[in-house]
């Protein structure tokens, strides 16, 4: 007779037990109260160890390393803001962990691309100091100035066209999303694509799919605008219409 075979049970991956129904409610209530004592109390019991929690998993997951100060203080940092936008969040539109976990993420994306352009800029200096070399730091310059001339008129372009280009709300509020990140380029142009995409699929609320398929027709379009501001150092940022066909 053979022997049975024992099932192997398999390991459970672990729930996140920090920030719960419990922290939600307390949140609620802290946002209810006037009452100075009873919301510290709140705070204290209730929602301090979940925030501070959810700041320090953050700032790990995704390597928001790039700060002139320890990680400890980052994270108190974090914390200070969750706290001063506790009062925006509102009781049945969503849950409370994805909104303070996108009010976190969005705060460090901030303020980590900051310090890691000028991080990247003071790398560069050392370099040059030992081994400089004039004319390619005057292309770099010149290759600044056509790219942010260009981001401004290709902004415009997207401002008086998005609509005709794009007819569905969804992907008109994906491609204003995109628009907006430019935007805000001085911030985020050194970030990775994959933040990048998180941030908008949290901005729209759309999915990676419906995000790739907008993003690659704002390309074909990319592509064009660039070739014609080389060309002639002007985009022609009307309200145009739709000049490449969809396939």
């Amino acid at each position: 007779m053979s022997k049975a075979t024992i099932p192997v049970k398999k390991k459970k991956k672990p729930k996140n037990y920090y920030f719960t129904q419990t922290t939600e409610n307390a949140i609620i209530r802290y946002n209810k109260s006037d009452d100075p004592r009873l919301r510290n109390k709140i705070y204290n019991d209730h929602i301090n160890y979940a925030f501070d929690k959810l700041a320090e998993n953050i700032i790990h997951t995704f390597k928001f390393y790039y700060f002139d100060v320890p990680p400890s203080t980052v994270k108190l940092d974090v914390v200070s803001f969750l706290v001063m936008n506790m009062h925006k969040f509102q009781e049945g539109k969503g849950k409370a962990f994805s909104y303070f976990s996108i009010v976190a993420k969005n705060y460090l994306i901030l303020h980590n691309n900051g310090n890691y352009k000028k991080y990247k800029i003071h790398d560069k200096i050392e370099r040059l100091d030992f081994k400089r070399n004039i004319s390619s730091e005057a292309s770099a310059m010149e290759g600044d100035e056509v790219n942010t001339e260009f981001v401004i008129q290709m902004v415009e372009y997207w401002d008086n066209n998005l609509t005709n280009i794009f007819q569905k709300p969804r992907d008109i509020k994906i491609a204003d999303s995109v628009i907006e990140l430019f935007r805000r380029k001085e911030s985020i142009d050194n970030f990775n694509k994959k933040a990048l995409y998180i941030l908008i699929r949290e901005m729209t609320g759309y999915t990676t799919q419906h995000i790739t398929r907008v993003v690659n027709v704002m390309k074909k379009y990319h592509t064009h605008l660039f070739r014609s501001y080389l060309n002639s150092n002007q985009i022609d940022t009307r309200d145009t219409g739709s000049f490449l066909f969809e396939e």
